[in-house]
């Protein structure tokens, strides 16, 4: 089944990742993992919000990075 996948990175990150060694994953690899094989990941979205610079003015570009 063709299945296209969305992802919150903001609540991703604030909600399961951080202070967490798993930083850095791939959401394809772990959305595949997730859903049963009869699933074929057509397209995966991923959307966040922007960080603001405030406390850390590296942190915009390191996000577009």
């Amino acid at each position: 089944m063709r299945t296209r996948v969305y992802v919150d990175g903001f609540n991703l990150y604030y909600g399961a990742l951080k202070g967490t060694p798993f930083k850095w994953l791939d959401p394809v690899l772990l959305t595949s993992l997730l859903l049963p094989p009869k699933y074929e990941i057509e397209r995966l979205r991923y959307f966040t919000a922007r960080v603001s610079g405030k406390f850390d003015p590296q942190a915009p570009a390191r996000q577009r990075v």
